[in-house]
C-alpha cells in the first residue's frame, strides 16, 4: 500500500522511469543492510556512550515492534519532540521500517504552535522527551494523537496525563525480525515543517527517493568514507542537521558523534576527543565558535571539512578559518530540496570564497528574471529554482502552496535571489522578500551584512529596509556589539564606504544586546522589522 497524502497526485519528475518498488532506497531498509555488513563498527556516540551498527539496528527493530503494537501502520504519522538524542534516529528508522511517516518537531515552538503542526500532520503517535512534556501538557487535550510516549528522561512531576516510558518498552520488546515494508521512491518518508519565520509553517513532504538521491548527490560530491567521524550539533529536526552528511554517514558506515545541543566549547572539545574530520553548521554557529575563548588554542588538526549552509556566510569568517588551514565549503539548500541544491567542493573552497558552488550531478539549478525568463548571462540576479529527484513532492494539506512553488515540470521556486559567474559557480544574494529597493536601486542585505561584519566592534549584524520619504526605503543596520565595544553610525558608514556603493551604505543604526534567531541560527528579520518599523 502506498502511504496516503491529501490532494491527490502532485507533480514530480519521474524517478528514472522506474515504476516498480525499489527495495534498497527505504530509510527503514538500507540501515538494516548496513548493519548486516558492519554490525561491529561504531555508528552513533552520545554523551560518552557509543552504539555499534548492530546495537543501533537492534533498538530500531524493538522500536518498530513497540510502535506497531500501539497501532502505527503504513502511512501513519509519528511525531517527535525533543533535543538531539539517539532516540530521534531510532524513532526515524523504526517509523520508516513500518512504512509510516516521521514528523520532526521544532523544540523551540510554543504549545499552541506545536499543536497546530501535530494536528495538521494528523499525527497518530507523539514521542516527547522529558524536557518538553511541560510544553505539551497544556495542549495535550486538543491533540488528535492516539498514542503518547516519553522518549527518555524522568517524567516531570507536574505531568498530569500518563506518559509511558519508551526506553522501558524497548527493553521489554522482542525485535521485529520481519523485513521492512517495501516502499516506492515517491512514498513520503518525512513531513518536515518549514521554520515559519513568517506565517504558518508548511509541511514539506520528503520522500524515500528524495533522501536516497540526496545521499547519492553527496556521495558523488563530497569525499565521504566509512572511516569518517562526523560531529552533529545542529538540531536534527531541521533538514541541515538531519540530512547534510548525517544520514549519508550512516549509509556509508561512518561514525556519527551527536551532541544534545549546540555549545561552542563542547564542539571544540569533541573535535579533539573523537578526532572529528567533518562537521556541518550554519553561519551563526561558525561565528560563535570563532568567538569562543578556546578557539585560538583548540586542536582542530583532524578537521578536514566544514560544510556551511542555511544562510549567506560573511566572508571575514571564511578567511578566519582559512587562516587556520580549514576550508569552509559553503553549500545551499532548503527543506524542500532534502538539503542539497548546490555545494562548493574542496578544491574550490579557497578560490571561490563566497560562492555556494555548483549543483550536484543529479540536480539542476536556474534563475528567473522579473519577467519569468530563464537567465543565461553571468552576474544577472534572479530567483533561484531547483529541479531534481531530491525535490519535495509538495506541501502536506496545502495544494495551493504546492502549485505556487512547483511548476508542472518539477521546478521548485526557492524565493532566494542569486546569480552565477562566468565559470558557472552560484552565489546567493538574499531572500526575495528581504531585498531593499532604495531610490530604484536593489540592495541585497546579505552583501551589506558581510561588509559590516568586518568592523572590529561588530559581533552580529542584520540589515533591513526602513521607510524613507525621499528614497522609498533606506538601509538600517541592527548591530550587536562585541563586549566592551562602542560604535557610531558615522564609524560604521566610514567602514562600509570602503567596499559599498553609496546607496548601499546604512543611513540608520540600531544597537541590540543580541539579534533574535530561530533554532537553526537564522536571524528573525520580521521581528526586527516589527520592532524598528512598526506599521
Amino acid at each position: 500500500m502506498r502511504n496516503a497524502h491529501p490532494g491527490g497526485p502532485l507533480p514530480h519528475p519521474e524517478f528514472g522511469g522506474l515504476a516498480a518498488p525499489l527495495p534498497a532506497i527505504g530509510l527503514g531498509q538500507w540501515l538494516a543492510e548496513r548493519a548486516s555488513r558492519d554490525a561491529h563498527r561504531p555508528a552513533l556516540s552520545f554523551e560518552g556512550h557509543t552504539r555499534s551498527y548492530g546495537q543501533l539496528q537492534d533498538e530500531v527493530e524493538r522500536m518498530a515492534a513497540v510502535l506497531r503494537a500501539s497501532g502505527v501502520g503504513e502511512g501513519a504519522r509519528v511525531a517527535y519532540l525533543g533535543f538531539n538524542h539517539p532516540m530521534f534516529f531510532i524513532g526515524l528508522f523504526a517509523t520508516a521500517r513500518l512504512g509510516a511517516i516521521f514528523v520532526p518537531l521544532n523544540f523551540r515552538l510554543t504549545g499552541p504552535e506545536l499543536a497546530y503542526i501535530i494536528n495538521d500532520a494528523g499525527a497518530h503517535t507523539l514521542i516527547v522527551d522529558a524536557n518538553h512534556v511541560a510544553v505539551i501538557e497544556p495542549v495535550r487535550a486538543s491533540l488528535a494523537c492516539q498514542s503518547f510516549w516519553l522518549a527518555h528522561g524522568d517524567r516531570p512531576a507536574q505531568a498530569q496525563a500518563p506518559w509511558p516510558e519508551l526506553g522501558a518498552a524497548l527493553r521489554e520488546a522482542e525485535p521485529l525480525r520481519e523485513p521492512a515494508v517495501s516502499v516506492q521512491a515517491d512514498d513520503v518518508a518525512l513531513i518536515m515543517y518549514t521554520s515559519g519565520t513568517t506565517g504558518q509553517p508548511k509541511g514539506a513532504m520528503l520522500t524515500h527517493g528524495n533522501f536516497w538521491w540526496n545521499h547519492v548527490n553527496e556521495l558523488l560530491t563530497i569525499d565521504c568514507n566509512a572511516s569518517d567521524v562526523l560531529l552533529v550539533f545542529a538540531p536534527v529536526y531541521h533538514i541541515g542537521g538531519l540530512n547534510v552528511m548525517t544520514l549519508t554517514m550512516f549509509l556509508k558506515g561512518g561514525h556519527v558523534v551527536l551532541q544534545r545541543q549546540f555549545d561552542p566549547g563542547a564542539v571544540l572539545r569533541d573535535i579533539a576527543a573523537y578526532k572529528v574530520n567533518k562537521i556541518f553548521l550554519v553561519p551563526a554557529m561558525l561565528l560563535f565558535i570563532s568567538q569562543h575563548p578556546d578557539f585560538a588554542q583548540a586542536d582542530l588538526s583532524t578537521l578536514k571539512l566544514i560544510s556551511c549552509g542555511g544562510a549567506p556566510c560573511p566572508e571575514p569568517l571564511l578567511h578566519l578559518f582559512n587562516a587556520r588551514g580549514i576550508a569552509v565549503q559553503q553549500g545551499y539548500g532548503l527543506t524542500e530540496t532534502a538539503a542539497m541544491a548546490t555545494t562548493l567542493t574542496a578544491e574550490w573552497a579557497a578560490r571561490k570564497i563566497g560562492s555556494v558552488g555548483m549543483a550536484p550531478l543529479l540536480t539542476q539549478v536556474r534563475a528567473l528574471d522579473a519577467d519569468e525568463q530563464v537567465i543565461t548571462e553571468p552576474g544577472q540576479r534572479g530567483e533561484i529554482c531547483v529541479r531534481g529527484q531530491n525535490v519535495t513532492r509538495g506541501y502536506w494539506n496545502k495544494p495551493e502552496a504546492t502549485a505556487a512553488a512547483l511548476s508542472a515540470d518539477g521546478w521548485f521556486r526557492t524565493g532566494d535571489v542569486g546569480y552565477f559567474d562566468a565559470e558557472g559557480f552560484w552565489y546567493i544574494c538574499d531572500r526575495v522578500k528581504d531585498m531593499i529597493i532604495s531610490g530604484g536601486e536593489n540592495v541585497y542585505p546579505a552583501e551589506v551584512e558581510s561588509v559590516l561584519h568586518g568592523h572590529p566592534a561588530v559581533a552580529e549584524v542584520a540589515v533591513i529596509g526602513a521607510p524613507d520619504e525621499k528614497w522609498g526605503e533606506t538601509v538600517l543596520a541592527v548591530v550587536a556589539l562585541k563586549p566592551g565595544q562602542a560604535l557610531t553610525l558615522e564609524e560604521l558608514q566610514a567602514h562600509a564606504s570602503q567596499s559599498l556603493a553609496r546607496y548601499k551604505i546604512p543611513r540608520r543604526l540600531a544597537l541590540l544586546p543580541a539579534l533574535p534567531r530561530n533554532p537553526t541560527g537564522k536571524i528573525l528579520k520580521y521581528q526586527l522589522r516589527a520592532q524598528f518599523n512598526p506599521r
